[in-house]
């Protein structure tokens, strides 16, 4: 089979949906027709994930000066956060950022921990938190 040939052609007759949409036959789908409700292969998902983790660092990178003074943990830690709940919220952490710029990085992470995000994430804010105090994996 000719594989750019029929994916030229389903291209063209499914065009294209950068977000979830519902077909004619009521199927969540995405992209070239992607029905959402078959899932997705593990090389979608890892590819999806590299995708996401390099927006959040970019996101980081240009929010905070402050990065490239970092630890790879530390900044591995504000990547994760930003990840998770996005560079908003991430930036709502007021506390614990002006800690982190300080270098008082006991201090930013006791801030982690006094915070709502914690409590959602449980285990994932105490191993993020241990790691930004520590500056290593």
């Amino acid at each position: 089979m000719d594989y750019e040939r029929v994916a030229a052609r389903i291209r063209k007759s499914e065009g294209l949906s950068y977000l979830p949409y519902k077909c004619p036959s009521g199927h969540l789908t995405i992209g070239y027709g992607h029905n959402l409700e078959h899932g997705i292969s593990i090389e979608a998902a890892e590819l999806l994930l590299r995708q996401d983790i390099e927006i959040a660092a970019k996101q980081v990178k240009n929010a905070f000066i402050l990065w490239p003074k970092l630890t790879e943990a530390r900044f591995y830690v504000l990547v994760d956060m930003t990840f998770n709940m996005g560079i908003s919220r991430l930036c709502g952490f007021k506390k614990m950022l002006t800690a982190v710029e300080q270098g008082d990085y006991q201090t930013a992470a006791k801030e982690m921990l006094a915070s709502k995000w914690a409590v959602q994430v449980g285990r994932r804010a105490a191993e993020l938190s241990k790691i930004m105090k520590k500056g290593e994996w």
